[in-house]
């Protein structure tokens, strides 16, 4: 075998491994589970401590909707956990249509978009992540803009 053959092998061997070892992508709920079906209490308790809290906005691959093998890195708003190594989030996004969809709510701007964009976040997309596939801790949101989240996620149900 020629040293260009051998190191050809070492790289896809490396490059097999980080795939095989990188974090899952958060996934919807699934299309047909309600978010009333996932009952939870929200409650406003950010701690930049390292683990995700309620309040704070992370950063994670988040898997599309209808291309579920297709992952974006983007902000997710933590509203709740489901148990110590899964917590609950609500995915951001920073274009300007979202304001004219019913299942996003505008929530300004902050520290979490370098560009200071006005961002939405999605109300009707519950997100399971595993608490290790979370790659940082982007910002806090101020406790009345999750108060009017977590209004809005009462008023659809299934939350307290």
């Amino acid at each position: 075998m020629s040293r260009w053959s051998a190191l050809r092998n070492v790289v896809q061997s490396v490059a097999d491994l980080k795939r095989s070892t990188r974090p899952r992508a958060a996934r919807p709920t699934g299309k047909r589970r309600l978010v009333a079906t996932l009952r939870r209490t929200l409650s406003y308790t950010p701690r930049l401590d390292g683990a995700a809290d309620p309040g704070e906005i992370v950063w994670t691959d988040v898997a599309y909707e209808d291309q579920p093998d297709v992952v974006k890195d983007r902000p997710v708003l933590v509203v709740g956990r489901r148990d110590a190594r899964t917590v609950l989030g609500l995915m951001l996004s920073s274009k300007g249509h979202r304001a004219d969809d019913a299942n996003w709510m505008a929530v300004g701007t902050g520290d979490w978009d370098r560009e200071r964009r006005p961002s939405y976040v999605r109300l009707d997309r519950v997100l399971e992540l595993a608490e290790d596939s979370i790659r940082k801790e982007g910002a806090v949101l101020d406790s009345a803009r999750f108060e009017r989240v977590s209004e809005a996620l009462r008023e659809r149900g299934g939350w307290s």
